[in-house]
């Protein structure tokens, strides 16, 4: 008999129970199930409405069942459908009558919600964390790289010469971006809902609070029926996990373009590469094209959790039972990502000379010979026609900017002189850059220098904050 089944007359079809069931996915919140429980039940004896005893039967059953749970010696069933209603079979059976009063004051409905937001707050903890080595990846390999020159690009054609430092940096800014998200979320998500009831909250005199305090929540939910149709904080984790992996699919794409002979910026090493069935000569980037690929698949979790919530009215609806394996997916295929990205890049060769010779072409210093004209007073337009027509002229030479003469380039501008040679040289284009922000070595160094402090008082403000692992 189903513990809901005392006014069905008759078993549910095996179809039904298949269908229905979402033990096959959900079992992964066990610990938060057990755990919550836990708190529960002590806040039904310190309430007085179960005795000590009876909380005292359930605890232990309920940590004997974590222990049995772990080492494999009991097994979820799909008869009992859910995480929830497992975990209080295994108990009921464990210790007759006092597991039966668990369930007193709560609802499948606001215990979901409760499993569910301690989950994800565990696992928020756990991305932080490989955010933070992936930002020190890069902070690394920009120390590293504070001096090696490479191209910048517009439009994937060289634009400017640039640090590859710098370039580095740009996704430690977007990883910064990336983590106040899911520190934004981590608060919205730390909100307790147990007490909740099925919709309506319960006449008995709950302790909310106290539960809230036992599990390490930062507050309570103020309304019953949000509290158990609440998802938001399923979809925001989604949203800042479709954005994180739009960063390092962009960081794969660059993996995948500079590892390529014609590129040839860089080799990855040969525990992150794969080959070819067929070809000897292949080393390929299928991780990178991997985390590339499955950027879409988080971004089709994002979308399945806004479609299932579009049109639910209140309060709780069995539809939300499809909202785990979309979140569950993407917190899998995020971590997975972050865990293979840090190491692959950590572990690659970056080839400076490559990327320094790469720089000289594509006329990357136009720019710069049209500051050096602005400088000596020609208005940057008439300026930008000059140095197009001095490319212009390359162009049909096969020559570099740095190679015309200076006689040569007297006929463009007779403000031209001989110091034009090192202004336009690709070292003194990306040193002359010391804007904030900009990617000359000495700024850099700053913003690597900054980068660093960041780290620290983010760790710190996330400790602090009480989000830091318990």
């Amino acid at each position: 008999m189903k513990l809901w089944g005392g006014r069905f007359s008759r078993e549910s079809d095996q179809l039904t129970e298949d269908f229905n069931a979402s033990i096959s996915f959900d079992n992964r919140m066990y610990k938060q199930d057990i755990t919550g429980s836990i708190a529960h039940a002590r806040m039904l004896a310190k309430q007085e409405i179960i005795s000590a005893e009876e909380r005292d039967l359930i605890v232990k059953g309920l940590q004997e069942i974590l222990q049995e749970l772990e080492t494999g010696q009991i097994e979820f069933t799909v008869e009992a459908e859910d995480i929830h209603m497992n975990i209080e079979t295994f108990l009921t059976a464990k210790i007759g009558t006092a597991g039966k009063k668990l369930h007193t004051a709560r609802s499948r409905n606001d215990q979901v919600a409760l499993d569910l937001r301690m989950y994800l707050k565990d696992e928020m903890n756990e991305i932080k964390k490989l955010i933070w080595d992936l930002q020190e990846t890069l902070l690394m390999l920009a120390e590293e790289h504070i001096h090696t020159i490479m191209p910048g690009y517009t439009h994937l054609q060289k634009a400017q010469p640039i640090t590859l430092a710098h370039h580095l940096m740009a996704y430690f800014e977007m990883l910064k971006r990336d983590s106040g998200r899911l520190e934004d979320c981590y608060h919205r998500t730390n909100v307790m809902p147990l007490g909740s009831g099925a919709l309506a909250g319960t006449g008995f005199d709950l302790d909310r609070e106290f539960v809230k305090d036992e599990l390490g929540f930062a507050a309570t939910t103020l309304n019953s029926l949000d509290g158990v149709s609440d998802r938001d904080f399923a979809i925001e984790f989604s949203s800042f996990a479709s954005i994180l992996m739009m960063h390092l699919s962009r960081l794969a794409e660059e993996i995948i373009l500079w590892s390529t002979q014609e590129f040839a910026f860089i080799e990855l090493d040969d525990a992150f590469a794969t080959g070819s069935s067929i070809m000897p000569q292949k080393k390929n980037p299928d991780l990178a094209e991997l985390i590339r690929g499955k950027t879409g698949r988080v971004y089709g979790d994002l979308i399945t959790l806004l479609t299932i919530m579009k049109a639910l009215p209140l309060a709780y609806n069995k539809d939300m039972q499809e909202d785990k394996e979309a979140l569950f997916d993407a917190v899998d295929t995020v971590k997975k990502s972050l865990m293979v990205m840090t190491p692959m890049l950590k572990t690659a060769n970056f080839h400076a000379d490559k990327m320094a010779e790469a720089a000289k072409g594509g006329f990357t210093n136009a720019t710069d010979l049209a500051d050096y004209l602005a400088a000596k007073g020609v208005p940057f337009r008439d300026a930008h026609a000059i140095v197009g027509r001095a490319v212009l002229y390359c162009s049909g030479e096969g020559k570099s900017l740095d190679e015309i003469p200076l006689e040569r380039y007297k006929e463009f501008s007779a403000l031209i002189e001989e110091d034009i040679y090192q202004y336009i040289a690709v070292q003194s284009c990306a040193a002359r850059r010391k804007v904030t922000g900009g990617p000359a070595p000495k700024t850099v160094r700053k913003a690597i220098d900054a980068g660093k402090v960041w780290m620290q008082n983010n760790r710190k403000d996330w400790q602090n904050a009480g989000d830091a692992p318990r």
